[in-house]
C-alpha cells in the first residue's frame, strides 16, 4: 500500500510523513529531496516552477512508487501533487503525458496507491511558513501554489485531512483508513487464493 501525502507547501506533509513512518514502520520518501538542483535554485530565488520543471521530478517519484508497489511494499511519499496531471504522472509515469494517449483511457487511480490530501486555508498555512526556518520554499510563493491547486476528486483514491486537527488525530484517521482497506482486501485475497488452489 502506497500513500502519497499531498498539499501545498507548508501544509505539513513532512511532519505527517515522518510521524506515520515512525508509527507504521513504513519507509518515507521526502519528495523535495528528489528535485534537481535547478528547481531548488529557482524556488530559493522566489521563482515558481513550470510544468516542464516539474515533469522530470514527478517521473523520478513515479519510479519510486512503482518500485515499492511492484515489490509489494508499503511506503509513504510526500509530494505536493497540486494538479490532476501531476497525480496522473505519479501513478502512470510518462504515459500520462504521451501525445497519442487519450486521457480518458487512463485510470484516475491505482488500487494500491492512495492520496492523503492535507487541506488548509491560505492564511493558516502562510502563518506556518513565515514561522518556518531553513526551507528553500519562501512564504511569498505560497500564493502561486494555491493558484494552480486542483483538489483531488473522490475517484482519485483520496483521504482528505483537515490540517487544523492535531497530528495525532490525523494519524489516527490514517490508521483507521488502513484498517478499513485491509478488511476490504481480505475477501479478495481469499478468493484469489481459493482460485489458485482450485
Amino acid at each position: 500500500m502506497i500513500y502519497i501525502i499531498m498539499g501545498v507547501s507548508g501544509s505539513g506533509k513532512t511532519s505527517l510523513g515522518t510521524f506515520l513512518s515512525e508509527k507504521l514502520g513504513w519507509p518515507f520518501y521526502e519528495g523535495d529531496n528528489f528535485h534537481p538542483q535547478e528547481n531548488i535554485k529557482k524556488m530559493a530565488c522566489g521563482e515558481p516552477l513550470t510544468d516542464q520543471d516539474r515533469f522530470p521530478w514527478l517521473l523520478k517519484l513515479h519510479e519510486i512508487i512503482e518500485r515499492e508497489r511492484c515489490s509489494g511494499s508499503d511506503a509513504l511519499i510526500a509530494c505536493s501533487a497540486l494538479k490532476h496531471l501531476y497525480r496522473q504522472i505519479l501513478l502512470h509515469g510518462s504515459t500520462a503525458v504521451a501525445p497519442n494517449i487519450c486521457p480518458h483511457h487512463i485510470s484516475p487511480s491505482s488500487p494500491e496507491v492512495f492520496f492523503l490530501y492535507l487541506l488548509g486555508d491560505y492564511d493558516l498555512i502562510h502563518q506556518r511558513m513565515v514561522a518556518r526556518q531553513g526551507h528553500y520554499m519562501k512564504a511569498d510563493m505560497l500564493r502561486s501554489q494555491f493558484d494552480i491547486l486542483e483538489p483531488p476528486s473522490d475517484e482519485e483514491n483520496v483521504l482528505t485531512l483537515d490540517i487544523r486537527r492535531s497530528l495525532g488525530e490525523m494519524v489516527l484517521e490514517v490508521e483507521k483508513h488502513i484498517e478499513s482497506l485491509k478488511l476490504k482486501l481480505e475477501p479478495l485475497q481469499q478468493t484469489e487464493n481459493a482460485t489458485f488452489l482450485g
